[in-house]
């Protein structure tokens, strides 16, 4: 098997990948415990399809009992401008670095799509590939394989790649010789925990994805709790803090597959444009990148929490409509917003106006609390 995994690597990359490692397709018990308990403490909030494909994610062989052998590879998407410059810029939205330009799952799955169809020839092995839609625990099993270790913030971390890179991930019926387990190399540093916002990590190695700005601007449905409000700042679309204070990251490779290069319209969008977008022009606007995925009402709501950050009055002008909006998931924050930036008089004008007429409590109640 040596000159085939010899020839999977030179494939790999071929087309673009960072790294490849190895390892037989299944985890130690103890990573289905700490899911478990993940699940238990109701830490994975709205995401219901963590706790309903629980037992699943315990074991690969779970999910396809003729599993053997899982190759793991990364694809680095390291940034091209300083995290603390984005933020800066209050008057501009903050998209995560990886969703600035294609979707990842898309570009990543049609690279391992090419290689598992000649893997499977080549082997005469059946072959299953994933990229993060699978209930496949992919960074355990990256750990196993040695590609990297899961760092304190729960997120991957190669001595050779830093914390920038995707993972992918090939299941096969072959038996390949794996790779050596990669160590835990964070030490005694907890840069990543005390750069988080909003203080998501209840320990190290834990994380309450309810309080994680990621999990609020991407997969939380419903209105986003005061408390997370001033802490989101200009991040409209992930947050990228902890992947960024991580020393590791003075390894890390600046992107080169271009389908990932940042489309410029989403490296510096302003926050007056988005504000203006409805659900045809969102669509438009976010084509083929993973931002699609939250739909205009949500990723108004976190716009509009941005606009509230600003400290721009000129904003009023493209919020005021919106407190009008179809979704109360909008017109709550729009009301926050407009609390933000607008005078006493204003926004109680504004408040006259609407607030009886709502139909929404949970919007009345936002009215109420200002």
């Amino acid at each position: 098997m040596d000159g085939l995994r010899a020839e999977l690597e030179r494939r790999a990359r071929a087309e673009g990948f960072s790294a490849l490692r190895v390892t037989d397709a299944a985890l130690d018990p103890a990573i289905a415990a700490r899911f478990s308990d993940f699940i238990a403490a109701g830490f994975h909030g709205d995401m219901g399809w963590l706790a309903e494909s629980e037992e699943r994610r315990g074991d690969p062989r779970r999910m396809w009992p003729g599993a053997r052998t899982a190759v793991l590879f990364a694809l680095s998407y390291g940034p091209g401008e300083d995290l603390a410059n984005r933020l800066a810029r209050r008057g501009e939205g903050v998209i995560s670095v990886y969703a600035l330009g294609r979707d990842y799952h898309n570009l990543i799955k049609g690279k391992l799509k090419r290689i598992g169809q000649w893997f499977a020839k080549a082997s005469a092995s059946e072959v299953k590939v994933f990229v993060d839609t699978a209930p496949l625990m992919e960074k355990p099993l990256a750990h196993r394989a040695g590609l990297g270790w899961q760092g304190k913030h729960t997120n991957l971390v190669s001595r050779e790649l830093g914390s920038w890179f995707f993972l992918g991930a090939m299941l096969t019926s072959a038996e390949l010789a794996p790779d050596a387990c990669e160590q835990d190399h964070c030490g005694t540093c907890r840069a990543c925990l005390d750069a988080c916002p909003t203080a998501a990590f209840p320990a190290p190695y834990r994380i309450d994805a309810r309080r994680c700005i990621s999990y609020l601007t991407i997969e939380h449905r419903g209105h986003i709790a005061r408390e997370f409000r001033v802490p989101m700042g200009n991040r409209i679309f992930g947050c990228d803090d902890c992947l960024a204070a991580c020393p590791w990251n003075k390894f890390a490779a600046a992107a080169r597959e271009a389908g990932l290069a940042a489309r410029a319209e989403l490296a510096r969008p302003a926050l007056d444009q988005l504000l203006r977008l409805d659900d045809r022009a969102f669509r438009t606007k976010f084509a083929e990148s993973p931002v699609k995925r939250t739909g205009r009402d949500r990723f108004v709501r976190n716009v509009l929490i941005a606009a509230g950050n600003s400290g721009d009055r000129e904003l009023i002008a493209d919020i005021s409509p919106l407190l009008d909006d179809a979704s109360a998931l909008v017109r709550a924050m729009a009301v926050w917003a407009l609390s933000r930036l607008a005078g006493a008089e204003d926004f109680t004008r504004a408040r006259h106006r609407h607030r009886d007429g709502e139909s929404d409590p949970d919007v009345r109640a936002e009215w109420d609390r200002q």
